[in-house]
């Protein structure tokens, strides 16, 4: 099995972008250090697969893939449809759970989302699914990730056929409603994905600014466990130590460079409050830059999509195959110790977590 997942990290770490995206291949020299909106890059949704394309995209796999499941836990403000896909094969293995887009202009971990279940659907993968079940809500703020909104976007500075905003219509934080729950889209996460299903893990990948640095070099994301003190220490541990197998294969491959996140200890966040209300390990993976914002330095031009998209492909692939072959029980935490928390170059403005 180990030589298979090996096998199936490699085919992940070389692929491209998604066909609807379009986006460019990662270069070696990217860390961090992607064009910025200061004329170096341009700010556009145009290389971003809309909603309609997601899900045109996720059905298509679905007719296609055998191990696939797809399934509508909900609906949008709007009305739109949100979408889990499922890769269950038998309950009692362990079971991932990837969250993407609860902020609707942090749009390139759902293309790497995507990514990572087209790579699912190749005979490289027969093995890590044979270890792991999978499950992914891409696009979790539908809404917000097309603009559809009922509040005014007109300072945001991405071009393109639509604008993109952190919040749900309502102009709610969904990453700050998981204690009452309001939100339609918070209510069909909890409801139907994490009360339904036997999750022992879940990284919730999100965007940040473009200035944060580590060790005086611009990161390429930041990682964070649970860090309220209601968290169960094992769970807290096993956080780590999905957060261990994250960066040891990200930060090591010249393209990435990542710090520690600095987040707080409320419980309205995912990170947080799922750890605590269901005992599941958590990380935050926050990927450098957004799609799109009202805020100079905290969009990032689209020369950096490539990059960005195979660091999210990359961490997928990685924690699946670590729990699939049982490898994440051995992966040593220490790194947390001197792993230095990021910090901010003059002008970042980015909206936290």
């Amino acid at each position: 099995m180990r030589k298979t997942l090996a096998t199936f990290r490699t085919l992940a770490a070389g692929a491209l972008a998604l066909a609807v995206v379009a986006g460019p291949a990662p270069l070696a020299q990217a860390v961090g250090e992607g064009p910025n909106y200061d004329g170096n890059g341009q700010i556009t949704t145009s290389k971003l697969a809309t909603y309609d394309q997601m899900v045109s995209f996720l059905k298509d796999q679905d007719a296609r893939q055998s191990a696939m499941e797809l399934e509508v836990i909900g609906q949008t403000v709007k009305g739109r449809d949100i979408h889990l896909v499922k890769y269950i094969s038998d309950p009692a293995k362990p079971t991932i759970l990837y969250l993407t887009q609860q902020h609707g202009n942090e749009q390139l971990t759902t293309e790497g989302a995507l990514e990572f279940v087209k790579h699912l659907g190749t005979g490289k993968s027969e093995d890590i699914l044979d270890g792991v079940n999978i499950l992914i809500v891409p696009m979790l703020n539908a809404d917000g990730a097309m603009g559809d909104v009922n509040f005014p976007l007109d300072d945001y500075l991405a071009t393109g056929d639509r604008n993109m905003t952190r919040y749900n219509a309502e102009e709610v934080d969904l990453n700050r409603d998981h204690v009452d729950k309001v939100q339609p889209e918070t209510q069909a996460l909890h409801n139907n994905v994490m009360r339904k299903y036997t999750v022992d893990y879940m990284i919730d990948l999100h965007h940040q600014g473009t200035r944060s640095e580590r060790d005086g070099k611009l990161v390429s994301g930041s990682i964070l466990y649970p860090t309220t003190p209601n968290a169960d220490p094992a769970v807290v541990e096993k956080s780590k130590q999905l957060g261990a197998v994250v960066f040891n294969n990200v930060d090591s491959t010249g393209w990435g460079h990542l710090g520690k996140y600095v987040g707080g200890s409320a419980e309205t966040i995912s990170r947080n409050g799922i750890a605590v209300e269901y005992d599941i390990a958590t990380l935050l993976f926050e990927m450098r830059g957004m799609s799109d914002h009202y805020a100079d330095g905290v969009a990032l031009g689209l020369r950096s999509n490539g990059y960005l998209i195979q660091q999210t492909v990359t961490t997928l692939t990685a924690t699946a195959a670590a729990i699939a072959d049982g490898s994440i029980a051995d992966a040593d935490t220490s790194f947390w110790d001197s792993l230095a928390t990021q910090t901010s170059r003059p002008g970042e403005e980015a909206d936290g977590e």
